[in-house]
């Protein structure tokens, strides 16, 4: 941040941040050191594979192991990090390292980037953020290596361990295991409990947000001094790894022997929402199955996460509005709190554009390749949602439809509402009210 920043808004410094973290990435994917073959990635598959880093989205058009050397993987794991983090939260760690002062205007850029609710104890929430950020990839490291170690040797291992904690921890789905089996993801490892549970931890701590952990931290077991945004985010998001885990349970694996299907189960119903690994072959799923996905991979994580999608918060505030309508309540409501209607307005317009994004870029692919309407819907809300899986149709994509993932991981990582803000900063809109008039929904 410079002098450039008192010219924008904080939800310009946030997208343009993420734009020029993409391009360096880009152009660091483009030397030769990055790929094995030594002569560096094209522009379309540099361009894909840094959005898809930085906005930790996990989608490829080339397989991680086999294709990019040790200079590209380390650029693709940077990528991931400062993704995940957030390009702003980044910038002032650089400043409280360099000791220099943190402006006003930054501290309110923090605020939107992680969705705090005051600018009030944002430095020492970047100074939080940074802890947690590196004692769970740590310890996530710390308990893969035994397996990766034994597995692919010392070396090889621990650099296994690191890149897969960091890529669980940023919901990235990022993996290197291309050399047992070519974008296999963790199928390889699809009974290892270590790894299954190491992956789903991360996956969940980096996606249940920052400000859940700090309330975590600061009142434990004391449920009631939550914050009504973290019990919301604990409950919607303990149910949707709950109920899905069932129906994959006893519905998709249900010819798998009852104890193999445990891990997958969970595993898969963790993982849709944001994280982008597999340990089982998705194109074994009904059209049931892969519905299923495509609603959760919208869903998403949660705010102030690693994670992308609408967020579980959007889906539990639509769920409450829908309630009040029916029992003809005048307003939403959690544990005995009352949300502003200006929060369900906001749930209201983010939902209807991730959908929007979601079907128009299905659609569009849909007619561009001449495939399956449900195969490109799948691929888009794994863009759109920062999610990664992939039924295998992304690599062989023609350049139109690659650019629209492209731009689906990009608007999906910065955030509906942060581009509507950006695109009408200055306008203070009209305050005048206008003649009411009625109109019948439903």
């Amino acid at each position: 941040m410079g002098a450039i920043e008192k010219r924008l808004s904080s939800s310009q410094i946030i997208i343009l941040g993420f734009a020029l973290m993409i391009l360096l990435g880009t152009v660091l994917l483009m030397l030769p050191a990055a790929t094995r073959d030594g002569r560096g990635a094209g522009f379309s598959d540099a361009l894909f594979t840094a959005t898809s880093a930085v906005c930790v989205t996990g989608l490829i058009v080339q397989d991680t192991a086999t294709y990019w050397a040790a200079f590209g993987q380390a650029v693709i794991l940077s990528l991931i990090q400062i993704g995940g983090m957030g390009i702003v939260t980044v910038m002032l760690a650089m400043y409280l390292v360099s000791g220099r002062k943190i402006s006003l205007k930054q501290r309110s850029t923090m605020q939107e980037s992680v969705s705090a609710p005051k600018v009030g104890g944002i430095v020492r929430l970047t100074g939080f953020i940074l802890k947690m950020t590196l004692l769970f990839e740590g310890l996530g490291a710390a308990a893969m290596a035994p397996v990766f170690c034994k597995e692919f040797g010392l070396a090889r291992g621990i650099w296994y361990s690191v890149f897969h904690s960091v890529s669980a921890f940023c919901n990235a789905g990022f993996d290197l295991m291309g050399e047992k089996t070519k974008y296999g993801s963790l199928t390889c490892f699809a009974e290892n409990p270590v790894i299954n549970i190491v992956i789903m931890l991360l996956i969940v701590i980096g996606g249940i947000g920052f400000l859940t952990w700090d309330d975590v931290k600061n009142n434990r077991i004391h449920l009631k001094k939550y914050r009504m945004q973290s019990k919301v985010i604990l409950t919607t998001t303990g149910l949707l790894i709950l109920l899905p885990a069932l129906y994959f349970f006893f519905g998709e694996l249900s010819g798998t022997p009852f104890g193999s299907r445990v891990f997958p189960s969970l595993f898969q119903s963790v993982t849709t929402r944001t994280a982008g690994f597999n340990t089982v072959d998705l194109t074994r799923f009904s059209e049931t199955g892969l519905a299923m996905m495509i609603l959760l991979m919208l869903i998403g994580g949660s705010p102030g996460s690693t994670a992308g999608g609408m967020k579980t918060t959007t889906l539990a505030v639509m769920l409450s509005t829908a309630i009040s309508v029916f029992r003809r309540r005048q307003h939403t409501l959690f544990f005995g709190r009352r949300v502003d209607d200006a929060i369900v307005r906001n749930a209201a317009t983010v939902a209807t554009m991730y959908l929007v994004l979601f079907l128009s870029g299905g659609f569009l692919i849909s007619r561009i390749e001449g495939l399956p309407l449900l195969t490109c819907l799948f691929e888009t809300a794994s863009a759109v949602g920062t999610v990664g899986l992939t039924l295998g149709i992304t690599p062989g994509l023609g350049g139109a439809s690659q650019g629209i993932l492209i731009l689906l991981m990009y608007l999906g990582r910065v955030g509906g509402l942060t581009l509507i803000f950006a695109a009408l900063s200055g306008n203070r809109g009209n305050t005048s009210r206008l003649p009411l008039e009625k109109i019948t929904v439903g």
